[in-house]
């Protein structure tokens, strides 16, 4: 993995912007391609990762470990181990990620619009 030069002015600028930018700091939590879609999963309630896996086959097990951990680091996701052999995962939203969801709605509402593939509800 690539070392960030933490005292570099790209890495100033992008702190600056996050502090000063609410979309910026929403970007840098929830940006990129698998994140939001992560999101929109889990918001019928917590899913084990097989079952995360199944409802998004095109991503790999290594982004999807990614971003996850990403999503926990950032509080959107949280995890709960349960002490058991074979281990018991399940990924659930935290508060923070609830309160994305509509974002996430209307992002899908958008795409239904523009596309027009989705079904009227």
């Amino acid at each position: 993995m690539t070392v960030i030069k933490e005292s570099s002015t790209i890495q100033e600028n992008k702190r600056n912007a996050i502090e000063r930018c609410p979309v910026t700091y929403a970007m840098d939590k929830i940006g990129g391609y698998w994140k939001p879609i992560i999101i929109y999963h889990l918001k019928e309630g917590s899913k084990r990762y097989s079952e995360l896996k199944r409802a998004i086959p095109a991503i790999t097990e290594k982004m999807l470990i990614q971003h996850l951990k990403q999503l926990e680091a950032d509080n959107i996701v949280l995890r709960e181990a349960r002490p058991v052999v074979p281990p018991f995962v399940t990924y659930r939203l935290t508060e923070a990620g609830i309160d994305l969801l509509p974002v996430m709605e209307a992002m899908a509402a958008w795409a239904c619009k523009e596309k027009g593939f989705c079904n009227p509800s």
